[in-house]
């Protein structure tokens, strides 16, 4: 079962998440003015996720573990869920560089 990407509306903005096959987003992207936008989002998901010096491996306050995905520019494309080992994160990573190149979009706005 592969992924997909859920784009979808967020009051007046649009945002998407990237679903594992097993249903789990494993990356919310940041909100976007336009639904276009957001299209452009996925695309770039698509074309930097397979790349691992794209990711950012943080740690929070609280300890727990999770990472950011970032275009070329340098810009945050979307952030991951928070996981309670730096195991399971490194895990989120490799999901989404699995799911992230073709994963399908389901258009729900």
């Amino acid at each position: 079962m592969s992924g997909d990407y859920i784009l979808k509306r967020s009051g007046e903005q649009f945002m998407f998440n990237l679903r594992a096959g097993n249903y789990q987003v494993i990356l919310t992207s940041q909100r976007y003015a336009s639904k276009a936008s957001a299209q452009q989002g996925i695309e770039s998901v698509r074309k930097n996720s397979p790349a691992d010096e794209r990711y950012n491996r943080l740690t929070a306050k609280n300890g727990s573990f999770y990472f950011t995905l970032s275009a070329a520019n340098g810009e945050i494309i979307g952030n991951s869920e928070m996981y309670t080992t730096a195991t399971a994160r490194d895990n989120g990573i490799d999901s989404v560089k699995a799911n992230g190149p073709t994963a399908v979009v389901k258009d729900e706005t």
